[in-house]
């Protein structure tokens, strides 16, 4: 096993032909991962680095120490990292370079930004005199006209997403927020509408296990809601359980970014992004060309009146209701109800209704007679709670139809599909359909509006047999 000169430092394209030697490397790290143990007691974190000769293909770098507080801490993707003494190695017809805490060493210098050539972290045992100046300032020369050439269809819009899977997701971090037990949430967003899934709570127990109105524990304060866009859907996303929140410093508030091997998976009938060991964070810069179409992609559809219709609703919702809203009033999102300046307004939504309490025909009613139930909508930018009351039931109902009628009415809000029996199928997945529906904001106690502001529906009927 050879080694060249402590002094020396190899390009990644020579790097690549000295497998089970160990070289001393310059480059620029293009992603990297979240800290995890290793099977013994040490930490492991994972870079991939480019330079100016081996840019197509990265070289995966493995990076061991006995604590996460040694491992390289990235304060940006597109940095600039030195590494003495690392080992090439060839693994599965794959090159990659494995750092020993034992006798390697690195050190970590901001990327094209940088002005000065100190490094921000070094390994206990790196020495100055080992820094080549040179090197990193040409590298920095040469990050300020790389263009890094992906296919786009390798990174999906929310809108292409179809099942649970691993993925490579090209996003706007909107939020980042600590919930309860140490749980981090990171919202999302590339403006598309993620497609509808199916529901498969739990109908008769709406009561006593609700379908939730969103993942975290607790609804975001307004004043964060109103930052979001008013349409796309936001994506969730949580940190798997091993996998240590070190490096949420990368994903900057604004900022676009790149995630390869994300998992996906639903809950809830809501998407939900899940970092794990694998997850990696890929260098964006904010002329990379996948960013920019993006970005002028979301730009056109926030501009646009037609922008805010429902990608999974268009052209037109389902005709099952009627609305007395005006023709030429255009629909909008439940996030734009949400985020509206005003405590009381009328809107028109398209949504979908994926729970109702009381769920049995028979109980829609109180013992007067009156109308009383609370509705979950649903549409691609967030869920509310809409409450039927009084003369708004008559209206929807149209009129005091019999138990029968009045169920058959529910079930085709719902997505139910009757086949005769008394209390249809409740439990089997669901698929409501998109209706169209005028909401109504009001609040509760004139000392806290916002805080007691609610919603119901009103001017809204079921049409057609049932």
């Amino acid at each position: 096993m050879g080694s060249v000169d402590k002094y020396t430092i190899m390009t990644l394209k020579d790097v690549f032909k000295s497998v089970d030697q160990k070289v001393n490397v310059v480059g620029v790290v293009l992603e990297t991962g979240f800290p995890k143990p290793t099977a013994g007691t040490d930490f492991c974190s994972i870079l991939k680095i480019i330079d100016a000769t081996h840019h197509d293909m990265a070289m995966t770098v493995n990076i061991f120490a006995e604590s996460t507080e040694k491992l390289p801490l990235v304060a940006a993707v597109g940095d600039v990292i030195q590494l003495c003494r690392v080992l090439v190695k060839e693994h599965n017809g794959e090159v990659n370079a494995v750092f020993n805490k034992k006798y390697s060493s690195f050190a970590l210098f901001k990327g094209k930004d940088g002005d000065d050539l100190y490094p921000y972290q070094v390994y206990s045992n790196f020495h100055p005199r080992y820094v080549d100046k040179l090197l990193i300032h040409r590298l920095r020369k040469w990050l300020v006209n790389f263009q890094l050439h992906e296919d786009s269809s390798k990174f999906p819009m929310f809108r292409e997403i179809k099942e649970e899977t691993y993925i490579n997701l090209a996003c706007k971090i909107l939020h980042c927020c600590e919930a309860a037990n140490d749980e981090w949430f990171i919202f999302a967003w590339d403006g598309t509408d993620t497609l509808p899934n199916a529901i498969s709570s739990n109908l008769e127990d709406e009561l006593n296990h609700p379908l939730p109105l969103q993942l975290e524990p607790l609804p975001l304060p307004r004043e964060i809601l109103c930052t979001f866009p008013a349409v796309g859907s936001i994506l969730r996303i949580t940190l798997e359980e091993y996998v240590g929140k070190r490096q949420l410093y990368l994903l900057s508030i604004g900022k676009w970014v790149k995630f390869t091997n994300m998992r996906l998976e639903v809950r809830d009938g809501l998407w939900h992004g899940i970092f794990t060991r694998f997850t990696k964070v890929r260098y964006t810069p904010n002329e990379d060309l996948l960013i920019v179409e993006r970005q002028r992609l979301s730009d056109e559809r926030l501009s646009l009146k037609s922008g805010r219709m429902l990608y999974s609703s268009f052209p037109e919702p389902s005709p099952i209701t009627a609305v007395n809203c005006h023709d030429h009033v255009t629909p909008v999102t439940l996030m734009s109800v949400l985020t509206h300046s005003e405590v009381t307004a009328n809107f028109k939504c398209v949504v979908r209704v994926v729970a109702a309490m009381p769920c049995q025909a028979e109980l829609l009613r109180s013992p007067a007679g009156t109308y009383r139930m609370r509705l979950t909508l649903e549409d691609s930018t967030a869920r509310i709670h809409a409450y039927v009351i009084d003369e708004d039931g008559e209206t929807l109902f149209d009129g005091y139809p019999g138990v029968e009628q009045l169920r058959r009415k529910l079930e085709k809000l719902l997505g139910i599909e009757c086949d005769g029996s008394k209390d249809g199928e409740k439990d089997t997945p669901r698929n409501p359909p998109w209706i169209c529906v005028c909401l109504k904001s009001f609040y509760v106690q004139k000392a806290d509006i916002w805080g007691t502001r609610n919603f119901r529906i009103f001017g809204t009927k079921i049409v057609g047999d049932a």
